[in-house]
């Protein structure tokens, strides 16, 4: 090789030797940065993460049993757990079972406004909460208002008269006026635009299991003891022995089946609910 054609060879020596040396280096400039950008986000995670908890109150995730009881802004009842008060309003429903009722807070066991404003509520006090429209059962919507001809009702067996609740094709709505051969109807829910107030109480904060489990079983079987049920729970398997008086009753498997799954959902160590029956010589 002659001596004129080294420079081009150690030139491109150089420039591999530069471009080695760049690589090189690049990731410990990347390992001195990545603790800053690593960190910054291991912080809003932490901050997206982080959630309020309140001292002998409620928060999320909590199993409460609850007295309470609803009314729209007019007055009118929505709902109670107090049998008295339903019956004096004419409101009873027979075959109800009343009395404190179990929440799930944050798991829509309640209205959707009630139960985002139930952490921080305190223990064993009388509280008061308002609930917005819009977060009970909506705004109005005019277009939920229609004009339907009355031969079209006629045809499908239904008479309507005005506050009367029908159905028509699957869709519930009351009906709003009757005449000239149109009848208007209201498919907004009865409640739609008007706020709620909810007085209550929570009279149980469960933290035990077998509790919970047995809260959860009351709330399928509804007007029975749920401390009539044998529950006994080993290490992945759960088994609930039925009481006599559960053995005639209706749509028993349904609410077995709505008990085991509760459970499997909320107690994930366990894979299995067994039921069982004892008949014993009389």
């Amino acid at each position: 090789m002659s001596e004129e054609e080294k420079p081009d060879v150690l030139d491109e020596e150089e420039e591999e030797e530069a471009e080695e040396q760049e690589a090189a280096e690049a990731p410990e400039e990347a390992a001195e940065e990545a603790p800053e950008e690593e960190g910054a986000e291991e912080e809003a995670e932490e901050e997206a993460e982080e959630e309020v908890r309140y001292e002998d109150a409620v928060n999320n995730g909590d199993f409460i049993m609850v007295e309470m009881t609803g009314r729209a802004e007019t007055g009118e009842l929505i709902e109670t757990t107090d049998e008295d008060l339903a019956r004096e309003e004419g409101a009873y429903e027979e075959g109800r079972a009343y009395g404190p009722r179990l929440v799930i807070v944050g798991e829509g066991y309640v209205l959707r406004g009630l139960d985002q404003r139930l952490p921080g509520v305190p223990f064993d006090e009388e509280t008061e909460i308002e609930i917005p429209a819009e977060e009970a059962f909506g705004d109005r919507d005019p277009e939920n208002v229609q004009m339907i001809p009355y031969r079209v009702l006629r045809s499908k067996g239904v008479n309507p008269v005005v506050g009367g609740e029908l159905e028509i094709d699957g869709r519930r709505a009351i009906v709003r006026s009757v005449g000239a051969g149109r009848v208007q109807v209201d498919y907004n829910h009865p409640l739609a635009g008007r706020k709620v107030v909810y007085s209550l109480k929570v009279t149980e904060h469960i933290t035990d299991d077998k509790k919970k489990m047995e809260a959860l079983i009351g709330r399928r079987f509804l007007g029975i003891d749920p401390g009539e049920f044998n529950v006994k729970k080993t290490k992945k398997k759960l088994r609930i022995g039925v009481p006599d008086e559960v053995f005639f009753g209706e749509n028993i498997q349904i609410a077995k089946r709505g008990v085991a799954l509760d459970i499997l959902r909320y107690f994930e160590e366990l894979d299995e609910v067994e039921f069982y029956e004892t008949i014993k010589r009389s």
